[in-house]
């Protein structure tokens, strides 16, 4: 009763139409993501309460720098399904990875290795950030010709398309699924990068919307997000990936 004096309250933000985040670093200790169960626990956490009812988190494979196989991705996920069942979240947790395109990334696809998809058989790749693949639209070509649907994360990141936009087009065209940040919307990563994403929803180019949260303060500053005019309104496809 007292808003009128201390300010309104703050509006919850409410993402439960997005039904599923494909996108984020949520096993403990094994990439750039949270270090510890009780950080992962924490963020589930925070993930029901912004309406999630599926999370398919997503460790990078970069064999530079994370050689997560699906063994340890999967252990990991077991520990991090029985931390949140001890604690009651209702939260489905799933795994998939989050495969930088390199030259290991061609050999496990040619040699026929199992690979971790999101539903759908999609697999979740991402590029360099500076400097571009000489064969991008090739590899990506090769994943569909071994029978997978390329997802490229966060394609407004990639600065070096800018000059000539029309390579997302292009990607698109031959079967590539581009999914943006959330916190692309907010202007986190920068305002060009937020300008791109404007532009990628704008062209209807984007099929889905994912978090790419490495910590907490991601989905805290989701909130920001709320102001976008596509977080509410833009036909994400999240809610029709199959279960």
């Amino acid at each position: 009763m007292l808003n009128w004096l201390f300010g309104k309250k703050k509006t919850a933000l409410d993402l439960s139409h997005i039904t599923t985040d494909l996108h984020s670093h949520l096993i403990p200790g094994i990439d750039d993501g949270v270090q510890t169960l009780d950080e992962s626990v924490a963020m589930i956490e925070r993930y029901q309460e912004l309406g999630y009812r599926r999370v398919i988190t997503t460790p990078h494979v970069i064999w530079d720098c994370y050689k997560n196989t699906p063994e340890i991705i999967l252990e990991g996920l077991e520990a991090v399904r029985a931390a949140c069942q001890q604690v009651g979240l209702s939260v489905e947790l799933g795994a998939a990875a989050e495969y930088f395109i390199d030259e290991h990334f061609v050999e496990m696809l040619q040699g026929g290795q199992k690979l971790l998809t999101l539903p759908g058989n999609r697999l979740l790749v991402e590029l360099p950030y500076s400097t571009p693949l000489l064969n991008t639209s090739e590899t990506l070509f090769s994943i569909l010709q071994h029978g997978y649907r390329p997802v490229l994360a966060h394609p407004e990141r990639y600065t070096y398309f800018y000059a000539d936009p029309s390579i997302y087009h292009k990607l698109a065209n031959q079967g590539c699924e581009l999914q943006v940040n959330a916190l692309s919307l907010t202007g986190y990563y920068g305002e060009g990068i937020h300008k791109m994403a404007d532009w990628l929803l704008r062209e209807g180019l984007i099929t889905f919307l994912g978090t790419d949260a490495h910590r907490m303060q991601h989905l805290e500053l989701l909130r920001k997000a709320q102001k976008s005019p596509w977080l509410m309104k833009y036909p994400f496809m999240n809610s029709s990936l199959p279960t």
